[in-house]
């Protein structure tokens, strides 16, 4: 039947073309790079508080709004709008700014470093002109910036309210930015779970009434399933049934690999579970960037 739709089809070249540059999968940054992605996927990144989320998450934002090229400087980005939902309030924009300005330096160093390595310039003034003059692209960065949209929602109110006004925003940033694909990211998405279930339990005692819940554990299950699962799922079968990626983040329990070979940083292991990878990714945070360990 797949076999008859795809044949019965008639496209022109044209609207091929678009069609396949639409669909191009997203290859972005570890410990998210283990599979493309594309169109239509769902990343879905779980584990416990800290491990990091957050953090990749403005990883990959950073790798979408940034360009390919600019001005002779290679950027590797994907040149897409990104709409941020915060959901917990904790999101701290200095972050993401202080981290495209090093990405966009770095990119911007590595042309001065083979500029100086054609006139035989050593290997530490080379270093040392790197660090006194290198900027970024004041002109880059505030395009970049334009494409990313940040919503901060206080309730579960906002937030739908938000998802009832998904559309009409994200085609105001398609035709300001000129641009089809968009990356929508929800940082923390059962952040009013906990405080809404609370509130229903105490309504259900204080009425009377019982209230039954299918698709989250019962406080007292919790002890009791979670080390069946490597992660504690309480989202709703329809969230789940979304899902077409699921990343699961957590410390390492490894001490000796924290203190002896990383300098203290505290080593994470991201490890793919939907699909199912028999890969385990270490990495380690530092200076507000994520590194692979080998």
């Amino acid at each position: 039947m797949e076999a008859k739709r795809w044949i019965d089809v008639d496209e022109s070249a044209a609207e091929m073309l678009a069609r396949v540059s639409t669909e191009r999968p997203f290859l972005l940054l570890p410990p998210l790079h283990r599979l493309p992605l594309r169109v239509g996927n769902v990343v879905e990144l779980v584990g416990p508080s800290p491990s990091s989320k957050t953090l990749i998450l403005i990883q990959a934002a950073i790798s979408c709004i940034l360009p390919k090229e600019w001005n002779g400087a290679h950027y590797g980005g994907l040149e897409r709008p990104v709409m941020f939902i915060d959901l917990d309030c904790r999101f701290d924009i200095s972050c993401l700014s202080k981290m495209l300005k090093q990405r966009m330096m770095e990119a911007t160093g590595s042309i001065v470093e083979r500029n100086q390595e054609q006139d035989n310039v050593d290997t530490q003034s080379c270093h040392k002109i790197r660090k006194s003059h290198i900027a970024y692209d004041v002109e880059l960065y505030a395009l970049c910036m334009r494409r990313f949209l940040y919503v901060r929602c206080y309730d579960s109110f906002e937030f739908l309210a938000t998802l009832k006004t998904l559309y009409h925003q994200l085609n105001e940033v398609k035709e300001e930015q000129r641009s089809s694909v968009y990356l929508l990211m929800i940082d923390s998405i059962g952040a009013f779970h906990w405080i809404e279930r609370a509130l229903t339990l105490s309504l259900s005692r204080n009425t009377n009434r019982n209230f039954f819940f299918p698709d989250t554990p019962d406080y007292r299950n919790v002890a009791s399933t979670t080390h069946k699962l490597p992660y504690r799922e309480y989202m709703p079968s329809v969230w789940q049934s979304f899902i077409t990626h699921r990343i699961l983040v957590r410390a390492s329990a490894d001490d000796n690999l924290t203190t002896r070979h990383h300098q203290n940083c505290p080593v994470y292991i991201s490890e793919w579970l939907l699909p199912q990878l028999n890969v385990l990714d270490k990495f380690i945070v530092k200076d507000g960037f994520i590194f692979i360990v080998l």
